[in-house]
């Protein structure tokens, strides 16, 4: 289960970084995935993330 969120918070990132210029509404979508990527990295245990 783990694998799937980082996957996915990471897919995501990379789609919402690549429409950034779009809107701002996908600038703060990309940060909210930063969010859930720094998330991932905590449960996950991997220093430095």
């Amino acid at each position: 289960m783990l694998t799937v969120l980082g996957a996915t918070v990471v897919t995501l990132m990379m789609i919402f970084y690549a429409l950034e210029s779009r809107s701002r509404w996908f600038t703060f979508a990309f940060a909210i995935s930063c969010l859930g990527s720094a998330t991932y990295g905590w449960l996950a245990g991997t220093w430095p993330f």
